[in-house]
């Protein structure tokens, strides 16, 4: 069931860079809500801007014009501050590498945004747990990274970025290093916690059997969010 509210906003969004003395127009004005419990697939040729969507959606990079609005929080004019503190209760990233922390468990991979977050270690320790469990991980919450498989990192890596409990998840290819089929059990895993959360999500991905599987699919084209489908 949909929020009244939007999870993110993007409005008008143009984002561009300079490369030497030429100008290189990434976003021309680009418009995208996404809801509430709401998967979305982004699908679109290598350097099309997918990447460039989901830093400007993450308060990552600022607009250069237009408007990100992150529930109903317009965001920028924020000071880097203030897009740090939002960030980072509102939002969840997933890459392709998983970036976990060697040096850690699983749960202690999980435990510490939520410790930086202000939790005490017991509160997150029982999160942590609980969203290990969930993702298939429970006799898994001792081990550290290199004793895990390629799959089981990777949904470790959701779990840390949900950790906080934020709104909107953004992933960037998140199965892009993974078998079809360790792929195909971590997207069900995903998903499944965004139907029970209510997260929103937004996955860029080129994998078009997942994209099929999610609610809604976008593309870019000529720096426009366009509907698929």
């Amino acid at each position: 069931m949909m929020s009244s509210a939007p999870a993110l906003t993007l409005s008008a969004v143009v984002r561009t860079y300079r490369q030497g003395e030429a100008t290189l127009s990434i976003l021309r004005g680009a418009d995208l809500t996404l809801w509430p419990g709401q998967s979305v697939a982004l699908v679109a040729p290598s350097g099309a801007g997918k990447s460039t969507l989901l830093h400007v959606a993450g308060l990552l990079e600022k607009p250069d014009g237009g408007e990100v609005y992150v529930g109903n929080a317009p965001t920028a004019a924020m000071g880097d501050p203030e897009r740090t503190a939002l960030r980072r209760t509102a939002i969840g990233f997933v890459y392709q590498a998983h970036h976990l922390l060697p040096e850690f468990t699983a749960l202690e991979n999980v435990v510490l945004p939520q410790m930086i977050a202000g939790l005490t270690k017991r509160e997150a320790g029982e999160r942590g747990t609980e969203l290990l469990s969930f993702l298939g991980l429970g006799q898994r919450t001792g081990h550290r990274p290199a004793e895990l498989s390629g799959g089981e990192q990777q949904r470790v890596a959701i779990a840390r970025a949900v950790a906080n409990a934020p709104g909107m998840l953004l992933a960037d290819e998140p199965t892009g290093n993974l078998d079809p089929r360790t792929a195909d059990h971590v997207f069900a895993t995903l998903t499944s916690l965004i139907r029970a959360t209510g997260l929103a999500a937004l996955i860029a991905t080129h994998n078009m059997d997942l994209a099929a599987r999610m609610d809604r699919r976008v593309t870019l084209q000529d720096g426009l969010v366009v509907e698929l489908d």
